[in-house]
């Protein structure tokens, strides 16, 4: 019998792997609507009592330093250690955040600085359960299979938007903050005692995952060899953190430019909710359709695609054009999502998957940090108050004059860049050729 990590395996221990990836993937969906729900309530609550958003922004911030700073030691250890080991430790963690939250709120002594740290922290269990989630799909699922399953991993994030606001404001209503955060650590607690009785196989050792084995820096700088020796995988990760750092920011203003452009609070819920709809329509359009070969060329397209209808969202005024633009712009993102992931666990050796999509992750969080950065600043100082200045006149018959018109410019620009960049990677063979230039990795040849 093959090893499982390839892609085959007797019927029996093929539906035994199916059924722990299913069995993961249900706690996974539940323990990300708490988290969700959380985060809602928490925005609520801490909105209401300084009527600023800085705190918020400063709660994502330090949620996600840990992963961007520390990304690739986290890596190392999903690795090293056993990935059930990891997943348990990653949930158990954050549900001491969940924990002490609950413990400040219901004791009413919650101050903005232990949201602060419970973000700090969780962060760092973060950081080890993202690599250690997408590597263990690739011993759980057949290769055949793993556009599907990865496609299904997608869902649960835009599917948890929807969910979690409805549910989490009639709890709230009704609990507060504390019934929000008893079920959050509810579902954190399902999914260690989930993931603590199922079987989870550990990757057999490559001549490539063994690169600097006995040392952490060693280990670090073994995945920094493997993309350095298939450079054109690296130009591809650099590709998506470009994708990433264009994305974030300018998706992170759709409140307050829908709010300006359209001028109609009472629709902007739904709008938002359709926006949510397309990321889950595109999830599910991978996972129905199965294989799509070559993967690339439908990552490239729907980046294309995406960037055609941010020239579209950024000069309509039309609140339903608008809700139609997010719409089709979030749909290829999960789509590419699960197509790039694919295309990573089948071309990286197992046992050192940890530390690849450790790095992909340090860079994704690196472009998107920078972006809500930069994207906030040249909005606020820049763009917003150059509306209606002559030199203004130039891109007005695009974008317009009024309120908002800076923000819209953001939009446009941001579709001309993402179509520039997914451009350069479509004529540069060594990437736009890389599935069939560079091999799946096989591990009969560490037989």
């Amino acid at each position: 019998m093959r090893n499982m990590v390839s892609g085959t395996a007797d019927g029996k221990s093929l539906k035994q792997t199916r059924s722990v990836f299913l069995i993961l993937l249900a706690t996974q969906a539940v323990s990300m609507v708490g988290s969700r729900m959380t985060a809602f309530a928490i925005g609520i609550w801490v909105f209401t009592q300084t009527h600023t958003a800085t705190p918020l922004l400063l709660t994502s911030f330090f949620a996600e330093l840990p992963g961007m700073v520390g990304g690739g030691l986290a890596g190392v250890l999903v690795d090293r250690w056993n990935r059930r080991v990891v997943m348990i430790l990653a949930d158990a963690g954050q549900a001491v955040g969940s924990l002490f939250l609950l413990w400040s709120f219901f004791t009413g002594s919650f101050q903005i600085w232990h949201l602060y740290l419970v973000s700090l922290v969780q962060g760092v269990f973060a950081a080890l359960q993202g690599p250690a989630q997408s590597a263990v799909v690739t011993v759980l699922v057949p290769e055949a299979q793993r556009e599907r399953a990865n496609g299904v991993r997608e869902m649960l994030f835009p599917m948890a938007g929807v969910v979690a606001p409805v549910l989490a404001g009639l709890l709230y209503a009704w609990s507060g903050v504390s019934g929000v955060l008893l079920v959050d650590l509810s579902t954190f607690l399902l999914a260690v005692l989930v993931v603590a009785v199922v079987h989870i196989p550990q990757p057999p050792p490559s001549q490539e995952g063994q690169v600097g084995k006995g040392s952490l820096f060693g280990e670090m700088l073994g995945a920094w060899r493997f993309l350095l020796n298939r450079r054109a995988l690296l130009y591809l990760i650099f590709y998506m953190t470009v994708i990433n750092f264009l994305l974030n920011g300018p998706l992170e203003l759709t409140i307050p430019y829908l709010l300006l452009r359209s001028g109609d609070e009472r629709l902007l819920g739904a709008v938002l909710g359709i926006m949510s709809l397309g990321a889950v329509a595109g999830a599910l359009l991978v996972s129905l359709a199965g294989r799509l070969r070559p993967r690339l060329y439908f990552i490239f397209i729907g980046m294309a695609f995406s960037g055609l209808v941010f020239l579209l969202y950024g000069i309509t005024k039309n609140t339903w054009v608008l809700a139609a633009s997010l719409f089709l712009i979030v749909m290829p993102l999960p789509a590419g999502g699960a197509l790039y992931v694919s295309l990573l666990q089948v071309k990286v050796p197992p046992d050192m998957q940890g530390r690849l999509f450790a790095v992909d992750s340090q860079f994704a969080l690196l472009g998107s940090t920078t972006s809500f950065l930069l994207t906030g600043y040249l909005v606020d100082h820049v763009l917003e108050p150059a509306v209606g200045q002559p030199a203004w006149q130039a891109v007005a018959w695009l974008v317009g004059r009024e309120a908002g018109s800076g923000m819209a410019l953001v939009q446009v620009v941001t579709g001309l860049l993402i179509l520039a960049a997914t451009a350069v990677v479509c004529v540069w063979p060594a990437v736009r050729e890389l599935e069939s230039r560079l091999p799946d990795y096989n591990p009969d040849q560490n037989a």
